[in-house]
């Protein structure tokens, strides 16, 4: 509000997002210097826009990534389920979905080793409720449930594994290209 910017950094959703993309990003840059498939200004350049690019939905590709070592396309797909923000026109998971299930997740794992324990999943600064994560873990099952089904029908067709999985998961998370027939130079 008024040219204030610190209720941004704040915001969980932003922050977590912000830290997958760079993150992400910067080691994707990393892995293509290392490797020796760019020099380093076009390792940053090629890396830093290509994870920004699918994992924000945005589905550019500047670059063939399945020229890359392998971990690359499979971090880019993988960060393209869940580094878009609520709100936005990414599908899938959304960062804050993800926040929630390891927050469950970590509570869980406590609830183990001290069943009495009071813990409930915050974000924020705020209780989550208990429908709310109920919904997430709801979405969640759903989400897998059509992940697997359409997969399975698309190997079906005759289609091999990386492709199916990868057009299943591009579609439903509206990344754009994935891997296999359907990567950024064979779409």
């Amino acid at each position: 509000r008024k040219g204030q910017w610190g209720g941004f950094w704040r915001d969980p959703e932003l922050r977590a997002t912000l830290t997958a993309l760079l993150g992400g990003g910067l080691f994707v840059s990393l892995l293509l210097w290392i490797k020796d498939v760019y020099a380093p200004l076009d390792a940053l350049r090629h890396g830093m826009f290509n994870v920004i690019s699918i994992a924000t939905t945005t589905g550019y590709a500047t670059v063939d990534y399945l020229g890359w070592p392998v971990f690359a396309p499979v971090l880019l797909i993988f960060l393209g389920t869940f580094a878009s923000c609520a709100g936005s026109t990414g599908g899938g998971i959304k960062m804050v979905r993800m926040i929630l299930l390891i927050k469950q997740a970590r509570r869980e794992l406590v609830r183990i080793i001290h069943p009495r324990v009071v813990n409930p999943v915050t974000l924020g600064g705020q209780v989550v409720p208990m429908q709310v994560m109920t919904a997430v873990l709801g979405f969640m099952l759903i989400y897998g449930a059509a992940t697997m089904g359409l997969t399975m029908l698309m190997l079906f067709t005759g289609v091999d594994l990386v492709t199916s999985f990868s057009a299943v998961v591009a579609t439903l998370n509206n990344i754009g290209p994935g891997l296999g027939m359907v990567g950024p130079a064979s779409n």
